[in-house]
């Protein structure tokens, strides 16, 4: 293979230590390499540093091993061009699997210039990262915590959810403390209600009669107070976020003028996909990292699979609540795609559809700054009327219907 790269460098990366290949031009014309093993503790990857830099090693290449890479990158990323690569696509032959043969191997790919980097965002986007990942994890986690509430309250026979929409808003708030603080009489804890509530006194009165003892109240206030640390951490994610958000204040803006994105929703993507869409040469490109293009499994002639690929989790959920959001917004056109998708290919692919839409449309938006322009949800009807006009005679025809067209006047 030709020599693309004169002086690269691979590393195997495991949890405790680091296999380092380096190869270099060699004094006889050919090419020499060197193979070492580093500890990944701070001390021990400053000297790996070190040894790169006495190479004068240009480019270092590492497999994504789940997180034991993220502490490698953030010591070699300032000096070295580091290039991170899906282990899918640099698997060694059978019967060759060492760390120092995957560290040899790799550096080869590397000096031949046959290796993919995948995307790393820089170091502001990957902080900014951290933060809506956690939050994201906690808004979970505070949802089932509410879950468990609900079951616990059954439990006691207490239908307060049947009466109260939001048990956790104000009145149910009051109500489920005065309880677990030992008040159980519904009479008074039916006064708790505040505002249009009140109007549901009688219903209340029945809702919270039941058998609330000791044992319900330590679970329940164990719950309730899981809640309002759940609730704190997640303010103060929120507030880090926004602090972290205030240079890209500008492309959250940009992102929130798209149907079904809210605020969340765009700190959430804007810290998947970073805001530099240079990165990703076309919106195809971007689609495809994040799992939202079809699959091409094709031989023989026959086409086996169009399942899509995987991508990231996070960034995926955050365009599911888009879609979703997007869906519930009338005359709309991802509502009209997705009415005119789903009765031929179903939900699941149809809100797909909808999904690749919403982040090939976010890569023009960051690409060029232009806010987001809704078709309207008439778009289809209107791009092609006289196929819109066939289908609907045809419609006709098949219930029995003769049908005769008129055109009408024009308008001036």
């Amino acid at each position: 293979m030709d020599v693309i790269v004169q002086r690269p460098a691979a590393l195997d990366v495991h949890k405790e230590q680091v296999t380092a290949c380096v190869r270099f031009p060699g004094g006889d014309g050919g090419r020499g390499q060197e193979v070492r093993e580093f500890k990944t503790t701070v001390g021990g990857l400053l000297v790996l540093h070190d040894w790169l830099q006495a190479h004068g090693v240009t480019q270092v290449a590492m497999e994504a091993t789940g997180v034991y890479w993220k502490p490698v990158w953030a010591i070699l990323e300032d000096d070295f061009e580091c290039i991170l690569v899906n282990a899918r696509h640099v698997k060694n032959l059978p019967g060759r699997k060492t760390d120092v043969k995957d560290a040899e191997w790799l550096c080869q790919l590397l000096e031949a210039g046959l290796l993919a980097a995948s995307f790393v965002p820089p170091k502001p986007i990957r902080r900014l990262r951290n933060f809506t990942r956690y939050r994201t994890a906690q808004v979970k986690e505070r949802q089932r915590e509410a879950n468990r509430l609900h079951k616990a309250l059954e439990d006691t026979g207490i239908k307060l959810d049947c009466v109260v929409t939001d048990i956790l808003g104000k009145s149910g708030r009051a109500m489920l403390d005065a309880l677990c603080e030992g008040t159980t009489d519904p009479e008074i804890l039916a006064e708790l209600a505040k505002g249009r509530l009140r109007a549901k006194i009688p219903a209340l009165r029945e809702a919270l009669e039941g058998r609330f003892d000791s044992h319900h109240a330590l679970l329940i206030g164990a719950i309730l107070s899981h809640l309002d640390f759940l609730d704190e951490q997640i303010e103060r994610l929120s507030e880090a976020i926004e602090e972290q958000l205030a240079p890209f204040q500008a492309h959250v803006e940009l992102l929130r003028s798209l149907t079904g994105i809210e605020t969340r929703t765009a700190q959430n993507i804007l810290a998947e996909i970073g805001t530099e869409m240079s990165v990703f040469p076309t919106a195809g490109h971007l689609a495809s990292w994040a799992g939202r293009c079809p699959g091409n499994d094709e031989s023989a002639g026959k086409r086996r699979s169009g399942k899509t690929r995987k991508g990231s989790k996070w960034l995926d959920e955050a365009l599911k609540n888009a879609a979703m959001s997007a869906l519930r917004t009338n005359d709309s056109y991802l509502q009209a795609q997705y009415q005119r998708l789903r009765p031929r290919i179903g939900h699941g692919r149809a809100l797909g559809a909808v999904k690749h839409s919403i982040i090939c449309a976010i890569w023009h938006m960051l690409s060029t700054g232009e806010l987001y322009r809704d078709l309207g949800g008439d778009y289809y009807r209107k791009r092609n009327p006289e196929r819109q006009t066939r289908r609907l005679v045809a419609q006709l025809e098949r219930l029995g219907h003769k049908v005769t067209l008129e055109a009408l006047p024009q308008t001036a």
